[in-house]
Formats: C-alpha cells, sequence, structure tokens
C-alpha cells in the first residue's frame, strides 16, 4: 500500500472533512480524494462513506485505520533508525504543553534546548492535557508534557516523570487563614476553587471528602491553574494547586488531612513527557528528553 495514500485516508478521518485534510497535507481536495479512491481501489472496499455530510468510516475503514497508523509508524521508525544518533541536530520538533507546564517548565527547558541545539525550529501547541493526550492519538506531535493520568491507555508510553507536589491553600484573609491546623471537616465550610471534575485532581480531591463523609462544594471550575490561583488569593474559597505555586498572597493549610500523611503535600500529582507507544522519538525529541530529565531531575533534589 501507498504510504501516502494511507497518510490521506487517516488525514481525512482525524480532520473530519476532505477540504481540512487537503489543507493539513498541503494538497488540492481532488488530490486527496485521488489518493484515497486509489486506496479504496486497491483494497476493493469503501473505507469511507461519502453519503452523509459527515465523514463516517465503514466496517472496512474502521478495521483498517489502526493498521494504517501502524504501517505509518513503522515506516517513520525506519527513518529514525536510518538516521545518524550524532552530528548537527535540524529540523523541527512539534509538541504540545499544558499551560501549567508552560508557565513553570517548559522556560527553562527551551531556554536551554535552543542554546545546544539552534538548527531546530520547535512547534508548540498549549492544550489542556486531555486535549493533548487526543491529538497525540492522531500524530500531531512527538512529544507531550501533561499532568499524567491513572487512567492512561498502554497506547502511551512515558519517556519522563517527576512528582508535582500540591497544597490546600487559601488567601491570607480567608477565614481558614487563621485556623492553626485545619481539618477537611472545616474546608467543608467553605466553597472550593477546583479544576474541572474530570481532571486527577478533582478525583483525589473529591475522594478524601467523599471517604470523610464531608460535602464538598466546588465553585466556578477552571482548568486554568493561575486563574485558581487568582480566585483563592482575593478570598473567594480554598483550592489545591502546585507548591511552586505558593507565595506570598497565599496561605498553606497545614495538617489538612488525616493523621498518617505528610502535611502540606499530602496531595501529589505527577507530570511527564509523553510518546506513543510503538512510536520511537527522533533526535531532536530524544535531546529534549535528557534535557527535562535532568532538569526536573535537579530540581527534585534541590
Amino acid at each position: 500500500m501507498d504510504s501516502n495514500a494511507l497518510k490521506a485516508f487517516i488525514t481525512i478521518v482525524d480532520q473530519g472533512s476532505f477540504s481540512e485534510a487537503a489543507e493539513q497535507l498541503h494538497l488540492s481536495q481532488p488530490a486527496i480524494s485521488k489518493r484515497l479512491a486509489a486506496l479504496e481501489n486497491q483494497l476493493g472496499e469503501t473505507l469511507i462513506d461519502r453519503s452523509q455530510r459527515q465523514i463516517r468510516l465503514t466496517d472496512s475503514g474502521s478495521r483498517l485505520l489502526p493498521h494504517a497508523r501502524k504501517i505509518l509508524d513503522e515506516i517513520h521508525n525506519a527513518r529514525i533508525a536510518l538516521s545518524p544518533d550524532s552530528g548537527l541536530l535540524e529540523g523541527e520538533l512539534h509538541i504540545i504543553a499544558s499551560h501549567h507546564i508552560g508557565l513553570h517548565h517548559l522556560p527553562k527547558w527551551l531556554r536551554r534546548f535552543k542554546r545546544e541545539y539552534p538548527q531546530i525550529t520547535i512547534n508548540l501547541q498549549f492544550m489542556e492535557s486531555d486535549a493533548a493526550y487526543e491529538q497525540m492519538r492522531k500524530r500531531n506531535a512527538e512529544l507531550a508534557f501533561v499532568t499524567l493520568s491513572d487512567s492512561m491507555p498502554a497506547s502511551f508510553h512515558v519517556f519522563a516523570q517527576w512528582p508535582d507536589p500540591m497544597a490546600f491553600v487559601v488567601g491570607t484573609d480567608h477565614p481558614l487563614a487563621a485556623i492553626k491546623a485545619p481539618k477537611l471537616a472545616d474546608l467543608a465550610q467553605h466553597p472550593a476553587l477546583l479544576p474541572d471534575t474530570s481532571t486527577s485532581t478533582y478525583r483525589v480531591v473529591s475522594r478524601l471528602f467523599l471517604e470523610a463523609n464531608l460535602p464538598l462544594n466546588p465553585q466556578m471550575p477552571t482548568n486554568y491553574l493561575e486563574t485558581l490561583k487568582m480566585m483563592t488569593s482575593v478570598g473567594l474559597g480554598w483550592s489545591v494547586l502546585p507548591l511552586r505555586m505558593a507565595d506570598e498572597s497565599l496561605k498553606v493549610l497545614e495538617g489538612v488531612l488525616a493523621k498518617g500523611t505528610e502535611a502540606g503535600n499530602s496531595v501529589t500529582r505527577v507530570l511527564g513527557g509523553i510518546g506513543l507507544t510503538g512510536r520511537q522519538p527522533g533526535n531532536a525529541a530524544k535531546a529534549l528528553l535528557r534535557i527535562v530529565q535532568e532538569e526536573e531531575g535537579n530540581q527534585s533534589k534541590s
């Protein structure tokens, strides 16, 4: 099978339209339609139902899709295997980062990366972790730096990871700030400023309150941690934020959790760099991963 025809088929499916797929591949719409038709003629099967306005895979198309992705991944891996291990790195590296990682981790990585590998162009997208997983499935980036999910499917491989300790926090003028060692029961009497219910942070906090048989009163959910920090600092409620975000505008609530947990640092998420299982990172991606592992390893030791 022609790899260009397979690429056209996959891109049509991922983009959801012939016109957007053509734009993605820098082709005319007739050209991409011709590639799909050639693939269908070769296989003797219709892969995409064109009778509806919305793109829909036929049964044959659904069966072919995972194999098509694997074939293109193996072609990618072959190119990586044939590329030199050393020498001048150049080209373009597509990566994704969550907004929090982009603000608090990415700058030091990229400053060092651009200094050591000036010939590589970084193509960077910012998005929430859930959206990043979906973009990685579509092969729209080589690496994604996200909050690792406890339910992450086996199709993703973790290349680097590091803990991100979190703490219960309030604004310095909030009533909870005056309590020496507040408990979950004290927090339950006040609004909670938390990310969306789909996030790992919300699930961890929600589980704590559920196990303690206490009500959780979430207000104005947002996945932008800087926004949560601002709302917390002005006294709109309590929150759980990465410990590195705590500053003079916030008070860390020590000893919130039950005995047997480490005060203030008991809620921890894990951040990391992921790729697709079975799809090898290129030399530029490996170089960035090395920097990430070194920088975050040094940070955890300091």
